[in-house]
Parts: C-alpha cells; sequence; structure tokens
C-alpha cells in the first residue's frame, strides 16, 4: 500500500500562518510515501512569497513532486517578467524541474505544467506534454497505479463554468485513457471534488479517478482549508479529506469515498 499526500493552492501571501504548523504536524502524521503538490505556491509570484513557500516545503520531510499553477506566473503588472521569465522564480525557490516524475514499486506519477503566460488564470496541456506521458507510461509495469498531477482540472463540479476546464483536456484524456492512466490530481478551483472521467468524456474502455483539492489558503469558495489523502493498494484507492478545525486549531480526517479498479475502470467500492 502506498500513501500519497495530495496539497494544491497555498497561496503563501494569502494563507494563514497559524495553518502551517498543524498543516505540517498533519501531513506528518499521515506518514505518507510521497507528497503531491498541485501548483499555486504563491498568491502574486513574489520573492517574499516563494521563500514563505519554500520554508514550508522544507519542513516536509517526505519525498514531494511539485508542479507550477498560474499564479506562481508574475502577474500582468511584470509583462516582461510574465512572458520573458515567467517561471524563473518557481525554478529558484520551488523547484528546477517543472515535470517532475516519480516511481516506486506500486506507482508512478507524472507532473505536467498547465500554467501559461498568455492565460489569464487558466491553464493548457498539449499534444507534446501528452505524447511524454503516453511514451513514459508505455514503459511502465501495468500493476503500477498511473497517476497525474496537473494545476488545472481535467473535470468540474457542478456550478463551475466551463472556461475553468483545462485547455484541450478533450485531446488529453482521449490519448491518456489508451495509455491507462488511473488517477488525475489538480487544484485550481478551490473545491474539493472527485469525478470519473467517463462521465464527461464517455471514453469507452477505461475511466480514470479524477481527485481536486481543496485550499490551505484563505482564498475560498465556501470550503474550509483543507487537503487530501488517498491510500493506494491496487485494485483500490480509498480517499480521506483533512478539513481545518477552527476549534481545535488542527486538521481532522474524514472518510471521502473508496473506488475499486474494475472492466469499466475506477468505480465506487
Amino acid at each position: 500500500m502506498r500513501t500519497l499526500v495530495h496539497l494544491s493552492d497555498l497561496h503563501f501571501g494569502r494563507i494563514d500562518p497559524a495553518v502551517l504548523e498543524p498543516l505540517r504536524r498533519a501531513v506528518h502524521e499521515a506518514r505518507p510515501d510521497l507528497v503531491a503538490i498541485s501548483g499555486d505556491f504563491t498568491q502574486r509570484a513574489r520573492r517574499r512569497q516563494f521563500a514563505e513557500a519554500r520554508e514550508f516545503l522544507d519542513t516536509i520531510e517526505a519525498p514531494k513532486l511539485v508542479v507550477p499553477g498560474n499564479h506562481d506566473v508574475p502577474y500582468w503588472s511584470s509583462v516582461a517578467r510574465r512572458f520573458f521569465q515567467p517561471l524563473t522564480r518557481y525554478k529558484r525557490y520551488i523547484s528546477e524541474e517543472l515535470e517532475p516524475e516519480y516511481e516506486d514499486d506500486e506507482m508512478v506519477v507524472l507532473g505536467v505544467n498547465t500554467a501559461r503566460s498568455l492565460a489569464h488564470g487558466g491553464g493548457r496541456i498539449n499534444k507534446r506534454q501528452v505524447a511524454r506521458i503516453v511514451q513514459r507510461l508505455a514503459a511502465v509495469p501495468p500493476a503500477l497505479i498511473r497517476i497525474i498531477v496537473t494545476h488545472h482540472p481535467f473535470d468540474l463540479p457542478p456550478g463551475v463554468r466551463e472556461r475553468r476546464l483545462l485547455g484541450r483536456a478533450r485531446m488529453a484524456m482521449a490519448r491518456l485513457s489508451m495509455a491507462n492512466a488511473d488517477l488525475f490530481l489538480s487544484g485550481h478551483l478551490h473545491l474539493s471534488h472527485t469525478s470519473r472521467a467517463a462521465d464527461r468524456y464517455r471514453i469507452a474502455g477505461h475511466s480514470g479517478l479524477i481527485v481536486q483539492a481543496g485550499t490551505v489558503s484563505s482564498r475560498s469558495r465556501g470550503e474550509l482549508p483543507s487537503f487530501n489523502l488517498l491510500r493506494i493498494e491496487r485494485p483500490e484507492i480509498a480517499l480521506m479529506k483533512y478539513i481545518w478545525d477552527p476549534t481545535t486549531s488542527s486538521f481532522a480526517a474524514s472518510d471521502w469515498g473508496r473506488y475499486r479498479h474494475s472492466a469499466e475502470g475506477w468505480v465506487t467500492a
């Protein structure tokens, strides 16, 4: 079995410092094999915000896989930096690798950079990135759980406008489903959500599980700060949600869902 913690949208510059130590403690007590963080480390891509994010990351002892989000690209007030050095600070403070990989004997996790200078709050995946993932997954033993991490989501909770969807998601999902991608982790919307790829894309023969994390910052959409924990043991995935409890100043865990792999892909167990 593997334990994966999924954080997203830390938004240093808009995060309550009182949350950080309880968050670090909750992650530590979960004893994850990997911590995946799906972008938006900062609010405005400022040096101080990146430095604070780096300081927090250094307190997490587990292996980490991180990808940038659109807020990690300089804001439009710094047009030159936004277009000519969009992720220079991210590389300096967070990670030089924009599309990292992690593999052990139970899972392979591939990060994808969906942040774009031209997109105002949105994101995009392109054919080159999809081809890289497909090629990489072709070399993966069939028994491994195949996990894709992006900032921008492959699906949307009810009531969210379609323009918030990852650009070129349909093209990507068609090819990634053929490559038997199991699990898609993302953030961006600041809303916790799970769904099956087949519900939106209706691709025959395979349906990955789409899991979105909320935010631990104050930029909520009506949810308390939260993060996800996944316990993965093929053919099952158990999903838990850790929610901030202001009365105890801690994150409390609750069961969120259990899924089993079947001939139709991932279904509710």
